[in-house]
């Protein structure tokens, strides 16, 4: 750790840094930032700097407010489009030094720490889907996409090409690496993958991914947005996950000869994700537009079963590689790439590891296209429904134990208050569709 803090002190002084912002997020996933002066820096390393925590979401009351933000000095990264000016992601401290119980990045540190006392480490690759607009949002207008392409499409000289280019770039400069990169299948719908990562790394990278995106935008008169769903009659934008976990160098989830080559605590890492699905589906997709996304046909998944290289499923097993057993991952499908993945991530791997310390056996898998079944289909061959709202999925969430142990009392708390408040708005809405189709008839 002093090294890693003399590495940034003397970069700040190198590269001419004059701002340092200090970034965090609140139990929503919005995030945060605060700019210290160098100088103020070392002090910061030291003791942190102070903040009223009851400004922030779910942070704390008011007479309970008074808490600091500690800069982690291994996340150090110069911003590429700001000149001058660096960040830092921050761990939220209680005044006497102890983990605030309200920071999402401490929930995922806590549920990793359980998984390391195991040996194991969680290892995870999103791809991430997001649109890009020609213009900011206007109220009450449907937003135009930058163009009219589809998946894969290759266009000369497009804009989206061009953004992706320089988006790419931008996360590369600052040490955030990227897979591969595609135009998703609806007009202006784009998809970028992150290298695998440990799940704080890829956390505090999928914070940087949305920061870069939205400044690549504007840079360019355009906007991004990673709402779930913003069209009717196009699919919507998910965050699709592979995950693994591994002990030391061994890939747990790996089973030479096995079916799929997949291990037994692999098959029961699989079950936790599936019987715990609808009570952790409040964090995975957390606003009441997400569920727009799932009910919404193509590869969203809104059913609760398993296959293999089955992109209809909700866990899919990607097809084995001969000789690449260190590869073999579990890819769960339905978080919204709108979600806070520190809260997201750790309520995955709590459910797997669930399944793995109570040998949950896995369900047959689903060898059909579960879209296509019908309803008595589905029930017939023991598949049940994910949330259909948000008001289901609170509804699930709030009895699990796993999420309450997993969260904390004061996150899962907040974060129900503050869900079952979104649906209650949300419910009271008079739409334009009740207006277009009943004022005319009624």
């Amino acid at each position: 750790m002093e090294k890693q803090q003399e590495f940034v002190l003397r970069t700040l002084e190198e590269r001419d840094i004059r701002f340092v912002r200090l970034w965090f997020t609140d139990v929503l996933g919005y995030l945060k930032s605060v700019a210290v002066a160098p100088a103020e820096l070392e002090n910061a390393f030291n003791e942190g700097i102070g903040f009223d925590g009851s400004a922030i979401e779910g942070f704390a009351r008011v007479y309970e407010a008074d808490m600091l933000a500690k800069p982690d000095p291994a996340t150090f990264q110069v911003l590429p489009w700001r000149a001058g000016t660096a960040r830092m992601f921050c761990d939220i401290l209680m005044p006497d030094g102890s983990p605030s119980y309200a920071d999402p990045r401490h929930v995922l540190k806590r549920a990793l720490g359980a998984a390391a006392d195991r040996g194991l480490t969680f290892y995870t690759h999103p791809e991430v889907e997001f649109f890009v607009f020609k213009d900011a949002p206007k109220q009450g207008e449907i937003p135009v996409p930058v163009d009219a392409s589809g998946f894969f499409d290759h266009t000369a000289h497009g804009v989206a090409q061009d953004f992706r280019r320089d988006a790419i770039t931008m996360l590369e400069e600052m040490s955030i690496s990227v897979e591969f990169s595609h135009h998703e299948i609806a007009p202006g719908q784009q998809e970028i993958d992150l290298r695998y990562a440990d799940a704080l790394a890829t956390s505090d990278n999928l914070m940087t991914f949305r920061a870069v995106v939205k400044e690549v935008a504007l840079s360019q008169g355009l906007y991004a947005s990673f709402m779930p769903k913003p069209f009717t009659d196009h699919p919507g934008s998910g965050m699709h996950t592979h995950v693994s976990l591994f002990e030391g160098d061994r890939n747990v989830f790996f089973e030479a000869g096995a079916q799929y080559q997949l291990s037994k605590t692999g098959r029961s890492f699989i079950a936790g994700l599936l019987r715990h699905a609808p009570e952790i589906t409040a964090v995975t997709n957390q606003w009441v537009n997400s569920y727009k996304r799932l009910q919404g046909g193509g590869e969203a998944p809104a059913y609760v079963c398993w296959g293999h290289n089955n992109r209809s499923a909700l866990v899919r097993v990607p097809m084995y590689k001969p000789g690449k057993g260190q590869s073999v991952r579990v890819e769960f499908r339905s978080l919204d790439s709108a979600c806070n993945p520190y809260l997201a991530y750790a309520m995955l791997l709590a459910a797997g590891l669930k399944g793995i310390e109570e040998g949950y056996e896995l369900p047959p898998e689903a060898e059909d296209d579960v879209w296509a079944l019908t309803d008595r289909e589905r029930r017939a061959l023991g598949i049940d429904p994910l949330p259909t709202s948000l008001d289901e999925a609170i509804r699930a969430m709030e009895t699990s134990e796993l999420v309450a142990e997993t969260l904390g009392e004061h996150v899962f708390e907040f974060f129900l208050r503050n869900k079952r408040q979104e649906w209650d708005i949300y419910r009271r809405q008079v739409t334009p569709y009740e207006r277009d189709i009943m004022l005319p008839v009624l």
